[in-house]
């Protein structure tokens, strides 16, 4: 295992641990200003990762979710979502998880998703997906006629990204809703096709990212450009490229 990986694992450790605690426990609900609920479990998760980096990796910067943005211009960059699906949290559904990436360059050089509740976790770096230390790899889907999408809610679109995805979603063999970020780890396993969302922020894609690209998939925004700090926050992520342009082209109409 390496440095890098190392401390992911570390980081995914600290915010389990703090998260788990409050898991299914009575909650003080806060409403942040994009009206989206934090916890107080959030709050400790993620600074249990920041105290981590800054012991280990204080020249490191961060984005994170609750506790803002520091040393973005480092040469190396960690984006941090201590409780993706903050929703599912609230309501005991086991669907939430922590997300890690790590950018280099501009380009995502290991992602994690962790899911506590499931005991999964999964890492990509260097064209390696893991399960729980076990290979995985994208399904070799290359017709939407023959693929499952998934996406969080029809809330997270506005009206005209809503009628894009539900153009797309009808022209597949199946339509899911309510993974959360589990759905990535999903489509980096090959159980699943497709992932569209919209209304994101990069620490709620740039972890995934890192993921599905080294589970063999392809990850950009709607128009077909590599996610990054600056995205607009609507993700596509494929099996495969032929999948992809199919995906954008119904995406665009």
């Amino acid at each position: 295992m390496n440095d890098l990986l190392r401390t992911a694992h570390a980081l995914a450790d600290a915010a389990a641990a703090q998260s788990m605690a409050h898991f299914r426990q009575p909650l003080d609900i806060i409403t942040k200003a994009d009206e989206s609920p934090v916890t107080l479990a959030d709050r400790a998760a993620e600074q249990a990762m920041r105290d981590i980096l800054a012991q280990a990796l204080p020249q490191d910067g961060i984005y994170g979710e609750e506790h803002g943005q520091q040393n973005l211009d480092a040469a190396r960059v960690w984006v941090l979502d201590p409780i993706d699906g903050t929703r599912s949290f609230i309501t005991g559904s086991p669907l939430w998880g922590t997300l890690i990436g790590a950018i280099e360059g501009g380009r995502v050089v290991l992602g994690l998703v962790d899911m506590p509740v499931l005991g999964e976790r999964w890492v990509g770096q260097d064209g390696v997906a893991l399960r729980n230390g076990q290979p995985v790899r994208v399904r070799d889907c290359t017709q939407l006629a023959d693929a499952r999408i998934f996406t969080t809610s029809p809330d997270i679109f506005s009206a005209a990204d809503w009628t894009a995805f539900d153009r797309l979603s009808r022209q597949c063999a199946m339509r899911r809703f309510g993974g959360d970020c589990y759905s990535y780890a999903q489509l980096a396993g090959g159980t699943i096709d497709l992932v569209v969302e919209a209304g994101l922020q990069p620490y709620d894609y740039l972890g995934p990212a890192g993921l599905v690209e080294a589970a063999g998939g392809v990850i950009t925004d709607w128009a077909g450009q590599p996610l990054g700090l600056h995205s607009d926050g609507r993700v596509v992520a494929a099996a495969t490229p032929e999948l992809h342009r199919q995906a954008l082209t119904a995406l665009a109409g």
